[in-house]
């Protein structure tokens, strides 16, 4: 293929495969690559048949396209890939006659999960911001009475000609504050990203010593990093405070620290969309766990604040995770069922994404 098509396949969200007479495959571009699992220097060479872990689909959809002699579509075709993951996708292969490097077929593979997912986090991004304007509107108006509260106490304790009944207005004004610094969790960190190249695995491992350290090193936490992950552009304090809230949560939701199990696990993706913008390259972080799961009827709401599955939890700390990683152009995504709770967050690997100003 020329050089300045294979530069268009590069940036392009389709899978696209070009395969030989043999439907061997010949080229395959990054977005296929991610969409598979597979790397294309390693599958470069082997029939089409091998592109898959089931593909009696892909090959009858390859075979009818070959004898018509035309673009065939297969609408909402389920492949197995060799991950063990499933992938949803619509599939289109093209017959092509004398094409000047010998192709013979073109097989575009079109996910609809992918569609799917972009479609909930637009809904799920702007859920948060709706969620996020209420919050600082209550914020605004239980802040302002507070502090008269807090300042009459104040004026009445110094008026008060009994010493034992400063009491009371120790009560009132510890109470205030109390519920203001509560405001204030609410609300996250009010501090804008303060942005550097870090390496994602110092601040997963820096965490990892905090939580073991919380557990008595009584918790296990396997680790599966990508070394190969270039810097990215984030705030070290912060993503620490994200991690944190969400490795704790994991700890809190084991009967006992021996009966939690912990794996972090980090991979890069490339050509990946969060809301609707297209990113060259994402860290991906994965957080799973091995606790009882969380309920379906709070799988949709666990990140809005005051959430909780627990009678002494504050429902507070994952959604301040999702207010840092959301701030840093990322996403914070959940699945859950008993046994395997995975928490995953994507970074981009550009700093012209994240709220800097």
């Amino acid at each position: 293929m020329q050089t300045d098509e294979s530069g268009i396949l590069e940036h392009i969200s389709t899978g696209v495969i070009a395969l030989g007479p043999e439907l061997q495959v010949c080229v395959m571009n990054p977005a296929a690559e991610v969409l598979l699992e597979v790397s294309a220097a390693r599958v470069i060479g082997n029939h089409a048949s091998q592109l898959l872990l089931r593909s009696q689909e892909l090959m009858q959809t390859l075979d009818q396209a070959r004898r018509a002699h035309a673009s065939l579509a297969r609408r909402s075709v389920q492949l197995l890939l060799y991950s063990g993951q499933e992938l949803q996708a619509d599939l289109i292969a093209t017959p092509l006659v004398d094409h000047p490097a010998g192709y013979s077929m073109l097989l575009e593979i079109l996910p609809i999960d992918r569609m799917l997912r972009m479609s909930r986090d637009e809904n799920l991004l702007q859920a948060q911001e709706t969620t996020r304007a209420v919050i600082r509107g209550l914020a605004h108006e239980i802040k302002n009475p507070l502090g008269g509260v807090r300042g009459a106490a104040q004026l009445l304790a110094r008026e008060l000609p009994d010493e034992t009944l400063a009491e009371y207005t120790r009560i009132i004004i510890r109470e205030a504050d109390r519920l203001r610094d509560l405001v204030d969790r609410l609300l996250g960190p009010n501090q804008r990203p303060k942005l550097q190249a870090l390496n994602i695995h110092e601040v997963l491992e820096h965490v990892r010593n905090l939580i073991e350290a919380e557990a008595d090193n009584r918790i296990t936490v396997g680790r599966d990093y990508d070394p190969s992950l270039p810097l990215l552009p984030g705030d070290r304090t912060q993503l620490i405070q994200a991690v944190l809230n969400i490795m704790r949560n994991a700890l809190q939701a084991a009967e006992t620290p021996e009966d939690c199990k912990l794996v972090l696990r980090t991979r890069s993706q490339r050509q990946f969309t969060i809301g609707t913008t297209r990113h060259r390259l994402v860290c991906r972080v994965d957080i799973v766990d091995n606790g009882p799961g969380i309920p379906d009827d709070l799988q949709q709401a666990i990140f809005v604040p005051m959430v909780t599955g627990r009678p002494d939890g504050t429902g507070l700390g994952l959604s301040i995770a999702q207010a840092i990683i959301n701030r840093h152009g990322g996403m914070l995504e959940c699945a859950s069922e008993p046994g395997n709770t995975r928490f995953t967050i994507y970074l981009p690997m550009e700093s012209d994404h994240a709220e800097t100003r």
